[in-house]
């Protein structure tokens, strides 16, 4: 029996077609009462960018994406214990919080912030990894 459930299995080749790649990933790990979601940038699950040149509109698309994947993990946005934030441009860092700060407003995430020269393709601006939990039942 596997220790652990991968949610939104992708392979690399359909993801980033500019890109030689060949990588079978996905977008969330559930280990045990722990989810990891993979770094979520601007895109849809469809592979759309929205909000280009916006970083408050790649926040808004990629927090929407880590809602999506906690539900789909078993845990909620209240459960997020953890947040790395990567921004290509400090000038992003307002945009890019105040629509976080939103998303976990009342929950007190421990949270770290980098600036980064660059993600993976060009036009993403911001890109957050989470780190959440599953309550016990009796914890709910």
């Amino acid at each position: 029996m596997p220790t652990h459930t991968r949610i939104r299995m992708f392979n690399t080749k359909e993801t980033y077609p500019n890109q030689a790649l060949d990588n079978d990933l996905c977008q969330a790990v559930r280990a045990g009462n722990t989810v990891y979601v993979r770094g979520q940038v601007g895109t849809d699950f469809d592979g759309n960018l929205v909000g280009l040149g916006d970083p408050a509109a790649q926040t808004e698309q990629a927090m929407k994406n880590v809602k999506q994947l906690l539900e789909e993990a078993g845990s909620d946005m209240s459960h997020v214990v953890k947040t790395t934030t990567y921004i290509t441009d400090p000038r992003y860092r307002e945009a890019v919080y105040k629509e976080t700060g939103k998303w976990f407003k009342g929950v007190f995430p421990i949270s770290t912030g980098l600036v980064v020269q660059g993600l993976a393709q060009p036009e993403w601006l911001m890109e957050i990894d989470i780190i959440a939990v599953i309550p016990d039942k009796d914890e709910t």
